[in-house]
């Protein structure tokens, strides 16, 4: 048994696990602002069009109530809430490829070259080589 609880304690304080719990709570935080500007804001915005709270908007067929209203307020949400992680991704991509270093030698021409004879390095315009005094064509 105390095996188990090590091995859920090393499971539980990971580094990872600590960081997705940090996310999920964020996460809901920002649900409610969004749901707050979707509901507050946008929907009354649409509503207006409509001569009435578009999430209250409602459709009855054979007696059965289809809020479709409620389900566009929601696919707003969706849309929202997917287009802000989409900009903090691409945000966090870029910042990570500041800190790395294009490769500018493959575009820049060569200034050594390989003795075919020692394998050495010796500059491009070596007629002989230092190393091994074979002449180079």
């Amino acid at each position: 048994m105390s095996n188990f609880l090590k091995e859920f304690k090393e499971f539980a304080l990971r580094g990872n696990v600590l960081d997705l719990a940090v996310g999920v709570i964020i996460g809901g935080a920002f649900q409610g602002v969004v749901n707050s500007l979707v509901q507050d804001i946008i929907s009354p915005i649409i509503g207006l069009f409509a001569n009435q709270d578009f999430s209250n908007l409602v459709i009855t067929l054979g007696g059965v109530q289809v809020k479709y209203g409620s389900f566009i307020t929601a696919l707003i949400n969706f849309i929202i809430m997917a287009f802000v992680i989409f900009l903090i991704v691409k945000g966090m991509n870029k910042l990570a490829s500041l800190g790395k270093h294009e490769e500018v030698a493959a575009t820049e021409e060569p200034t050594t070259k390989v003795c075919p004879y020692c394998c050495s390095e010796i500059p491009i315009s070596a007629t002989r080589c230092p190393n091994c005094t074979s002449e180079l064509e």
